[in-house]
This record gives C-alpha cells, sequence and structure tokens, in this order.
C-alpha cells in the first residue's frame, strides 16, 4: 500500500486520484499507524521549506518516517517541496530538512536576462541515470509541468537522475541509488508522464 503523507501540504488528493484509477492500493494518511502499515510513501509538498518541514515536525512523523525510510529501506518520493525536503537544507529558510540525500536547495539564479523566475509550465527533461525504471515509459521530450523558484544541488552528482534546462541546467530529479527519490515537477499536474511515473513508483 501506497501512503501519500497528508501534513496539511501538497496536492494529495490529486494524487490519490491517479492511484485510484490505476486501481493500485493507496491511502491519504495523517496517523502513525497507517504510515507505519505502508510499504512505500508519497511526500507532497506545496509552499515554501521552512513552513513544511514545521508541519512534518509538528504531526510526529519525523521519527516515524526515518525509521521507516532509512531503517527499513521503504521507497518514499518526494515532490515539488518534497523533493526540497530531502536535502539537509535550503536557502529558502533556516529549519533543517530531513537530510535524506546530501545536498542543499538553492534559489535559481538563471545566467540568461530574459528567464524569468518561477520556473513554471511545461519542460523537457533529459534522463541522466535511472537504474530503478521510475522513469521507465515516460517520454522525456514532452516531459514534466514544474512550478518553483528553488532547486535541489546534491553533494554528489551521482545522485542526479534527471535534468531540465531553463536558462541554464536545473537538476529536477534526485536519489540515493537505494530507495529514496525526490522529483521537482509536479506529476500529478503532469498528465501521462505523470501517470506513468506514478505507476513506475508503485513498481519500484
Amino acid at each position: 500500500m501506497i501512503a501519500i503523507i497528508d501534513y496539511g501540504s501538497g496536492n494529495v488528493r490529486a494524487i490519490a486520484a491517479i492511484y485510484k484509477n490505476l486501481g493500485i492500493a493507496h491511502a491519504v494518511v495523517n496517523d502513525i499507524p497507517s504510515l507505519s502499515a505502508a510499504d512505500r510513501y508519497i511526500l507532497p509538498g506545496v509552499g515554501s521549506f521552512d513552513f513544511t518541514m514545521r508541519q512534518i515536525r509538528g504531526s510526529g512523523l519525523f521519527d516515524l518516517l526515518r525509521e521507516h525510510v532509512h531503517g527499513q529501506k521503504k521507497p518514499i518520493l518526494g515532490i515539488c517541496v518534497g523533493m526540497q525536503l530531502l536535502a539537509n537544507t535550503s536557502e529558502e529558510g533556516m529549519e533543517q530538512g530531513l537530510g535524506y540525500i546530501k545536498g542543499s536547495v538553492q534559489r535559481i539564479r538563471p545566467k540568461v536576462n530574459d528567464v524569468r523566475l518561477p520556473h513554471m509550465g511545461w519542460n523537457s527533461i533529459s534522463v541522466e541515470h535511472d537504474p530503478h525504471g521510475l522513469f521507465r515509459g515516460v517520454d522525456p521530450t514532452i516531459g514534466f509541468y514544474f512550478l518553483h523558484n528553488y532547486h535541489f544541488m546534491p553533494e554528489h552528482d551521482a545522485a542526479i537522475m534527471a535534468t531540465t534546462h531553463y536558462g541554464e541546467g536545473i537538476n529536477c530529479a534526485v536519489s540515493d541509488n537505494q530507495n529514496i527519490f525526490g522529483v521537482q515537477f509536479h506529476p500529478e499536474k503532469s498528465h501521462g508522464n505523470g501517470i506513468q511515473l506514478f505507476r513506475n513508483f508503485a513498481q519500484l
């Protein structure tokens, strides 16, 4: 069962609707027993880094997630701010992140004058490596829907799964090459590609 974590931030209902249509077992959850029973997690996020991180700490889910993701190696997929929370720190705020993938979240600083923030809309991607098949069956030329001002800068390049281009190269998917994954775009708003990515995550 996939637990779509509801801690007061994120498009949880949209993600749940996709899994319902796919016929894949899932639940929108915010309590410890339900999270403990799940075999994988989706961590959505809409809003600022600090606000979202405080929501997780305040919900009492911080320690449980660490136990199940790090200790039991259950897969987790962070989406948008949920991906950024996987880092240690963010320029957007002062809170410490989850620290699942070593790195920091930095503001996009376009090197081209006519590029404006936020990075919003559809953009193609380039898959750098995908050993688990998260992007299997996805059309990278169509890409995904983005809406963000910040991007993940991992400590090690090996953590970069995919990039996009918006005035410069931007990391848009990361992983620890085991069970932790993050995507900067919104698969729940990305039609066929997003549905395929959610299907792939359920099969990892």
